[in-house]
Formats: structure tokens, C-alpha cells, sequence
């Protein structure tokens, strides 16, 4: 119990594999990439194989965001239904978004095939689970929505739901088999790898401190160097840093935690999600639960751990493991580490050009595994092609959120409520 700690352990099982260093002179590319996560990392990768001198500029290490910190799940769609996407964004925008990002996680495990990468893929589906009637409800609607556009769902009950889920405390669970779960970290430093193996350029360690237009280029200075680029792309997303650029204010943040136990063996931990999903229930303050492949228990849920005492956290990830998994008795929890997510409003991602060469985007919501992979690729033939269509959603003029603050604030105060609530049993 004394070795809990604060550590990522997707940083931890995951061998190093680029040592690529600062930029430190000017070089001249075709693409500037700001942010080395993997929107940014996919953009580059497909523009390199279309033959662009591409280089990718980092602010800290390569997985350091939300691309290497994340549940690791491989989800299709938004957070918010089919149908309410079409309805915000209008029939023929918010059916093309669905198409897109419903076909996103198989691109991700194409990558993953293509490129060699190890980063403990399984393309088992995932597992969106019931905690109450109005969860049920919920996901019976998902499952409805889906079916219509040909997705391969199924809402499963009784004896197979408790079969698949390890647990007798879910009513349903959503099933959809398009789905699956990745390391992150792997998965992103797999991109990386990638990138460099084909000849595009890496600088880790290069925050960006100015971006301004310079002749028929645009300018990018880091602390020791510069880039002269036709086009830019911004791919920082919640860690955005600097005055630089004002895409910042155009989402609000938000926090993920998770916790992981040392690996668990035995009877009553091989019916933990016994076939391989990932999970995450219907709550509002969700709780996401899932394996790792060497047996480790993985619990999370929305807000800081960061901010709140060792035995706070663990108390929760008691509290949940006994809920869910009481045979399991008594776990050790080894780490614990939170993520930041950029969040919108109505949930949904925005893509912006805030000057002619230069495209951005915001608001992935905690989608970022299979949106930053297709956005990427959507990315690179925009710019090849200076075709609009190429984008899963029109570009949108920035606007700022003037209550991004407050509203950062207001829902961590919740969340933190909440997980007090769930460690003195008051709610669950």
C-alpha cells in the first residue's frame, strides 16, 4: 500500500522510442505541425507519404497530452448520439460526422497493422454499461440509433451481460464490436516512430513562442529555433500553451484520473471483463473500468487526482472496486495520474482556419484516439487538395468562450463533490 503514487502507466510499460531532441537552427518544410499527439502525428504521417517535408514541433515528450494519458479506448462516434449530432449540426453535416467517426476505429487499428505498432491493441469492441433504468433507457437508444446507420451494436442483458462485464450490478451493457482498446502511449509513440522511419522531422522539447506571417511563409519560433512553412497546423488541443495562437479560448478544460492496480491473477479477476472490453458506465461523474494485458485493474472518472490527497483516491477506486467487483477483495493500487480534456458545450469538436495556410482543432471531448486519427488524415488531404469536403465538418470562425474559466472550475468542484460522496457511500 506505501508504493501508491502519482505516475502514468501507460509511461511506465511503454519502452521509449524516439530521442529525437530540441530544434535548434531554422529549416524551411511544406507543413509546420504545432503538437506531437496524435492528430498531429497522424497529419504528418500522411502528408509525408504523399511526399511533403513535414516537421512536427513538441512542446514537451512525445505522449506527454491527453494522446498518451487517455483511458485508451478506441470508441466509435462522439460522446453525444447519432441523432442529436444531426440535429445540431443539421441532417447532411451531422450524417457525414457520424460516417466519420464511426469508421474511425477501424482506421485506428489499420494504422496499427501498417505501421508495426506494439501498443496491446484489441479490436474486442467496448462495453457501455447500465448502472440504472435510465441508463438502460440510454443505451437503448444508442443501440437503436446505431443499428439504423448499420453499426454492429447489441445491447446485452441478463446472463451475457453479466458474462461480458464481470459483474452482476449492470442492468445492460452496449456492445459495440466496431470498438476496442489500445495503450495510448504506445500508440502515439508508434505514430512517432513512424513518422521518423519515413523522413519527417521531430522536435521534442520546442514550445512554440511565436507564429506570425513572414513573406509567402509562415514563421514558427521556438526557444532555439525556427520554421519557415507554407501551412500550419495547430494540434495542441487541451494542452495548448502560449499567447502564440487563440485557440485556447475557444474550449474549456477538463480533468481525468485514473488509477491502476498491480496486475491481478486468479479465478475471481479472470471474470473481470473476461472477454477483453473496455468499459465505462452511464453515470453523469462516469466511472470507466478496464484490463491491461498484464492483468492490471484500470479505474477513472472525471476530475483532478492530482489535486487531492493518496488515501482520497484510493478510498474512491475501494469504493468502485467493491461496488463492481466485490470477489475481488482487497486490491493494491500501484499509480494513479490525470489527464486534461478539451471540452465544448454541445460536446461536439470544431475546426478552425484562423488565417489562410493555418487550420486548428478543438473540443475532441475524450474521443481523442479515433477523432485525432482521422482528423489527422483529413487534415493532410485539406492541404494537399485545398478542399474543404476533405473535412468531416466545415471550418468555423474562432469564437471565444467567455465562461471557459468558470466553467472549468464549476465542474471540477462537482466532480470532486461527487467522488466525496461515492468514498462516504452517500451516492454511487
Amino acid at each position: 500500500m506505501s508504493g501508491f503514487r502519482q505516475a502514468c502507466l501507460w509511461e511506465k510499460v511503454t519502452p521509449t522510442q524516439v530521442r529525437n531532441g530540441a530544434l535548434a537552427s531554422h529549416i524551411k518544410v511544406d507543413v509546420c505541425v504545432i503538437g506531437g499527439g496524435i492528430t498531429g502525428l497522424s497529419t504528418a504521417l500522411n502528408l509525408v507519404e504523399q511526399g511533403k517535408k513535414v516537421c512536427v514541433l513538441e512542446a514537451h515528450l512525445v505522449g506527454h497530452g491527453g494522446s498518451g494519458r487517455n483511458v485508451g479506448l478506441v470508441n466509435a462516434g462522439t460522446w453525444i448520439k447519432p441523432d442529436d449530432v444531426e440535429a445540431t449540426l443539421g441532417e447532411k453535416r451531422g450524417k457525414r460526422l457520424n460516417e466519420v467517426l464511426g469508421q474511425a476505429p477501424a482506421e485506428v487499428f489499420a494504422a496499427i497493422r501498417r505501421y508495426g505498432i506494439d501498443c496491446q491493441a484489441l479490436n474486442n469492441g467496448t462495453l457501455h454499461m447500465a448502472h440504472n433504468d435510465a441508463g438502460m433507457a440510454d443505451l437503448r437508444s444508442r443501440e437503436e440509433q446505431w443499428r439504423r446507420r448499420g453499426a454492429d451494436v447489441e445491447l446485452l442483458t441478463g446472463a451475457a451481460c453479466e458474462d461480458y462485464c464481470g459483474t452482476d450490478k449492470i442492468t445492460g451493457a452496449l456492445l459495440d464490436r466496431r470498438a476496442g482498446t489500445i495503450n495510448p502511449m504506445g500508440y502515439t509513440l508508434g505514430l512517432a516512430s513512424a513518422l521518423v522511419r519515413l523522413g519527417g522531422a521531430l522536435y521534442q522539447h520546442s514550445p512554440v513562442r511565436e507564429l506570425h506571417r513572414q513573406a509567402d511563409d509562415w514563421l514558427v519560433r521556438t526557444e532555439r529555433g525556427s520554421v519557415a512553412a507554407e501551412k500550419v497546423v495547430i494540434s495542441t488541443g487541451a494542452y495548448t500553451e502560449g499567447e502564440w495562437t487563440a485557440l485556447q479560448r475557444n474550449y474549456f478544460r477538463g480533468y481525468y484520473y485514473q488509477v491502476a492496480s498491480v496486475p491481478l491473477h486468479g479465478p475471481a479477476a479472470d471474470k473481470v471483463l473476461k472477454h477483453g472490453q473496455g468499459s465505462w458506465d452511464t453515470r453523469t461523474v462516469l466511472s470507466s473500468i478496464r484490463r491491461d494485458k498484464e492483468g492490471r485493474l484500470l479505474l477513472g472518472s472525471l476530475g483532478k487526482a492530482s489535486n487531492k490527497p493518496d488515501w482520497f483516491i484510493r478510498s474512491w477506486a475501494d469504493r468502485i472496486q467493491n461496488h463492481y467487483f466485490p470477489e475481488l477483495g482487497k486490491v493494491e493500487w500501484e499509480v494513479h495520474w490525470t489527464g486534461c480534456i478539451d471540452f465544448t458545450p454541445d460536446h461536439l469538436m470544431r475546426i478552425f482556419e484562423p488565417a489562410p495556410g493555418v487550420v486548428a482543432v478543438a473540443g475532441y471531448n475524450g474521443r481523442g484516439n479515433t477523432t485525432g486519427t482521422v482528423i489527422g488524415r483529413a487534415f493532410a488531404e485539406f492541404l494537399l487538395k485545398d478542399d474543404p469536403d476533405r473535412l468531416p465538418i466545415p471550418v468555423e470562425p474562432m469564437k471565444v468562450l467567455h465562461t471557459a474559466g468558470l466553467r472549468s472550475c464549476f465542474y471540477e468542484a462537482g466532480f470532486s463533490l461527487y467522488h466525496a460522496g461515492q468514498c462516504l457511500r452517500v451516492v454511487l
